[in-house]
């Protein structure tokens, strides 16, 4: 495949692969990324408030997408007691809950809290 480049491509192509023989880049798949940069640590004060963020942002957006989206089907369909408004926000909560518990609740036990 390295001999149907281009030669401008095959020039990045043997740059990229020099740089990751050198340990500054990782391939994934045919991509090259760079590598990771050092973050701040977790031993702030504030280490969990993003991941608080994150959840809340998850939960008030599945509520708030499922239920206009509910809102949206009662008005198209002229059902009066808004029915579907108040399905989507059950489904939206549930949802997000789920997608929560994915993405923050697996594999992590229990790490002393209350």
């Amino acid at each position: 495949m390295f001999h149907k480049l281009r030669p401008s491509e095959r020039k990045e192509a043997i740059y990229l692969r020099k740089r990751d023989a050198e340990g500054l880049t990782r391939q994934i798949g045919r991509r090259y990324t760079a590598a990771p940069m050092a973050g701040s640590g977790r031993d702030g004060a504030w280490a969990g408030m993003g991941i608080g963020w994150a959840v809340t942002a998850t939960l008030v957006g599945g509520i708030l997408v499922w239920g206009g989206i509910g809102y949206l089907a009662d008005r198209l369909l002229g059902i009066e007691p808004r029915i579907l408004t108040a399905v989507g926000i059950v489904l939206g909560a549930g949802l997000a809950i789920y997608l929560v518990y994915l993405r923050f609740g697996k594999g992590e036990g229990n790490r002393g809290g209350a």
